[in-house]
């Protein structure tokens, strides 16, 4: 009779285990038709608070974004001034350089061109003044021809 019992305590055993496995897969079960009717129902709603979500977090992303595009822009600003700053103090340099080597700058060279132009309009009115430009050059033409015809005598006189 104790095999009897034994085996009758082993049986209610698995059959409680297997209650037990059972009401749980029930719930599980059930637990998911909850959550099947509850996604079914509050979907459109759920689907609006995170499309909500989004915007507020585009807001935020974009806020930051622009942030930080003129925080680039400030620091641009600033190393376009060091780089101006930079490139006059080379130019200084360079400038007193060439001046102690004694090279023009296109400033002196223009003061000298101006200059050149200006004598060459007081010598063209000094010599329209002294009786024409052509007039001096047909003397200075007629003056050699002069020479030559006495030159000439001298050496018939000779011969």
């Amino acid at each position: 009779m104790a095999s009897n019992r034994s085996r009758k305590g082993a049986d209610s055993a698995s059959d409680q285990a297997g209650d037990m496995l059972r009401d749980s897969a029930q719930k599980i079960w059930l637990a998911g038709l909850g959550a099947f009717e509850r996604a079914k129902s509050e979907g459109p709603r759920m689907f609006d608070a995170l499309v909500d979500q989004g915007k507020e977090l585009r807001s935020r992303a974009s806020d930051a974004a622009d942030q930080a595009l003129k925080a680039v822009r400030e620091q641009a600003g600033e190393a376009q001034g060091k780089w101006d700053k930079l490139e006059q103090v080379f130019e200084d340099r360079v400038s007193r350089s060439l001046n102690r080597l004694g090279v023009l700058t296109s400033r002196e060279v223009g003061d000298l061109s101006r200059q050149v132009e200006e004598l060459n309009r007081q010598v063209r009115e000094m010599m329209k003044a002294s009786g024409g430009g052509a007039k001096a050059k047909a003397k200075a033409k007629a003056a050699p021809r002069a020479k030559k015809p006495r030159a000439a005598k001298a050496r018939a006189k000779k011969a």
